[in-house]
């Protein structure tokens, strides 16, 4: 005979509390005492009651999932559209966005669903599904600051929480990195260890998280006697760095420090100067930012300027659960300090 599923009254009986009271928990309401909230929580799982989402989301109008937006601009073509989700898959900063949220979501019981809006047809797409009411909101991942989609959403009255600060105003919270301090930072390392002789591999010049950055590092060269910092761009991918790093090296091959904007362009530097028979650092220093994965597995190990991006992903998430739930009404913002790690190359 299969055993019969554990009910709401068999958990209210195991916490001792009224039924009412463990609906309100299971559903999410506030006023409920944190201490009450911890015993039937307790009681939830030591009787493996699992409660039944549709008829939850009836009293909630809440799905319990998350649109999870990687948004762009441009690309349209059905291979376009493809390689844009290859450049998302690959780059380790997505995966730690990705981590950050689940961290949040999963102890809650909530799930992200990833949709791509690299196109005015999936934008589309992304508002139809949240209007149809398939997830209580967005976490947006804008990677050009042109994107038309936080205004869309905003427009809507969706409720959606930016990662990134978007360029133009919109009512829509975000969290975001102080990245001009992060570009002082790099500088800072740089004119410490004596390099007289820079340049900088910056990300897409389209990206308000790649100018901060140039501009946080250029000022501080300036501040330090040192007003002409070449540039080339590298669009954050390690071929991209590769390519920078090479035209830079080519106009420029007694440079002794360079800040790469990302760490994947700067194991792209590291990999130009080795196949050129110059070491790092002893020859040249090289810093990169968002002490990602790579930094450890480059070699050398990379200085990198950390963004704790998994803390700023799960802000967004608890930002967006707190809209959802009418705790938060109105649009905040929350800013995170770079910090620098100082490893072998700088």
């Amino acid at each position: 005979m299969n055993r019969q599923a554990p009910t709401l009254e068999d958990v209210a009986r195991e916490a001792g509390v009224s039924r009412a009271t463990v609906s309100r928990v299971v559903n999410g309401v506030r006023n409920v005492d944190p201490a009450i909230q911890d015993l039937v929580r307790l009681a939830i799982e030591r009787t493996g009651y699992t409660p039944n989402r549709a008829a939850r989301s009836l009293v909630t109008r809440r799905t319990g999932t998350v649109a999870l937006v990687v948004s762009g601009v441009g690309e349209s073509s059905e291979d376009e559209q493809n390689a844009f989700a290859a450049r998302v898959f690959t780059d380790p900063f997505f995966g730690r966005v990705v981590g950050g949220v689940v961290g949040f979501l999963r102890p809650r019981s909530m799930h992200p669903v990833l949709m791509f809006a690299e196109s005015s047809e999936a934008r589309q797409e992304v508002l139809r599904y949240l209007r149809q009411g398939n997830a209580d909101g967005a976490l947006v991942v804008s990677t050009h600051s042109g994107d038309p989609l936080p205004t869309l959403l905003a427009d809507a009255g969706l409720p959606a929480v930016l990662f990134a600060r978007p360029v133009r105003p919109v009512a829509l919270s975000h969290v975001d990195l102080a990245h001009w301090d992060g570009g002082r930072l790099a500088a800072e390392r740089l004119l410490a260890r004596g390099c007289r002789k820079v340049a900088t591999v910056s990300g897409p010049s389209a990206v308000s998280a790649s100018q901060e950055r140039l501009a946080g590092f250029r000022d501080t060269m300036a501040r330090g006697g040192h007003p002409y910092v070449p540039v080339a761009e590298g669009g954050f991918t390690l071929d991209g760095g590769v390519t920078a790093m090479t035209a830079l090296l080519a106009e420029h091959p007694d440079v002794e420090g360079v800040f790469a904007a990302n760490d994947l362009m700067a194991q792209g530097v590291c990999q130009v100067l080795r196949e050129r028979g110059r070491r790092v650092p002893d020859d040249v220093a090289v810093v990169g930012f968002d002490d990602s994965s790579v930094a450890t597995t480059c070699r050398p190990p990379l200085t990198s300027v950390r963004q704790p991006v998994e803390d700023m992903a799960a802000t967004m998430a608890r930002l967006l659960d707190e809209h959802v739930r009418g705790i938060r009404t109105e649009p905040t913002s929350v800013l995170f300090e770079p910090e620098l790690v100082v490893r072998e190359s700088a």
